[in-house]
């Protein structure tokens, strides 16, 4: 007389239900390693657009303290305090990969500051602004008798192991 064991039967049925139960486990761990959107990573980006990206953060920051800080006359002390400030930030940058072989060189270039303020100096009417200046690759200009930072201009050296490039960037501030 041959007795069948239940218990083989039960163990089949739960390694089933463990099975299923696994499935929605698994599938929510693929889709946590999964990147769609692949540009999100700073890492996917030419080293000219990260450093783009840095400089345009550390401009922001060095040149916001100063609005409405110095009136016209003390324009020199403005610019000082633009490039005090923005030094940190670069000194930061150009540090930042050297790790990976990516070196960045910063420099304040006067001859697009100049440019800037020449040719894109905001007037027109209903506009009381006066005179832009370039100083130390910073433009200023002169509203309400107060000095306004309306963008900061930078040469940027990029060197890979691969190549190096020479970039120029003129950075907008608030209001330029």
């Amino acid at each position: 007389m041959s007795r069948r064991d239940p218990r083989g039967q039960l163990v089949l049925v739960a390694a089933v239900i463990v099975a299923i139960a696994l499935v929605p486990m698994v599938v929510a761990y693929v889709q946590l390693g999964y990147h769609a959107d692949v540009d999100a990573s700073a890492e996917r980006h030419p080293p000219g657009t990260n450093a783009e990206r840095a400089l345009d953060r550390a401009v922001h920051n060095a040149s916001t303290p100063v609005i409405g800080e110095y009136d016209w006359d003390a324009r020199s002390e403005a610019v000082d305090a633009v490039n005090r400030t923005l030094d940190p930030g670069v000194e930061e940058i150009e540090a930042a990969r050297v790790d990976r072989n990516v070196a960045y060189e910063v420099e304040r270039n006067g001859t697009a500051a100049e440019t800037r303020a020449a040719d894109d100096c905001p007037s027109g009417p209903k506009r009381d602004f006066g005179p832009c200046r370039a100083r130390g690759g910073v433009v200023v200009q002169e509203r309400a008798d107060e000095t306004h930072v309306l963008a900061v201009a930078l040469d940027v050296r990029v060197t890979t192991e691969s190549r190096e490039s020479a970039l120029t960037f003129v950075f907008e501030t608030i209001g330029g």
